[in-house]
């Protein structure tokens, strides 16, 4: 059982170190990131800095944890097992990406902002899970391979 506490304690933690950067980044502003996404406009391009680096970041540690045997508080790794492009990923990403540049708005960032009981970002929020749920029922999940041992 304290393993589950711990476990539950490290996730928390990285969530408020995740939701402070985004804070500190200035992503939780729909109109910054807008900004950056007018590339013929007011181009903002300070959201480069933040893509340059939490991607050297992310590969330290993704190729770090390739040479663990398992996570701390896991029985192994959860490493995507979908590969290759499909119509699907595709279709997703694209609605995404338009989603994004016409609200200025991800998941994470509006989970974050959603403590500035900004009206704007709770409909954000109902309309995500309303899609996400609409598309489940459509289309189901994403198939996945069976995970390795």
């Amino acid at each position: 059982m304290p393993t589950v506490f711990a476990a539950a304690v490290l996730a928390l933690v990285c969530g408020l170190v995740f939701g402070i950067g985004l804070i500190v980044a200035g992503m939780h502003n729909p109109e910054k990131v807008r900004g950056f996404l007018d590339l013929f406009g007011h181009w903002q391009p300070a959201l480069i800095a933040v893509m340059g680096s939490a991607i050297p970041v992310f590969a330290l540690l993704y190729f770090s944890s390739k040479r663990c045997r398992r996570p701390w508080f896991a029985e192994r790794f959860h490493y995507p097992t979908l590969a290759g492009v499909s119509g699907r990923l595709v279709t997703g990403a694209t609605l995404f990406g338009v989603g994004w540049g016409l609200v200025g708005l991800c998941p994470g960032p509006a989970l974050v902002d959603m403590f500035s009981l900004n009206g704007n970002v709770w409909i954000f929020l109902v309309a995500l899970l309303l899609g996400n749920r609409i598309a489940h029922y459509f289309f189901g999940p994403a198939a996945t391979p069976a995970a390795k041992p």
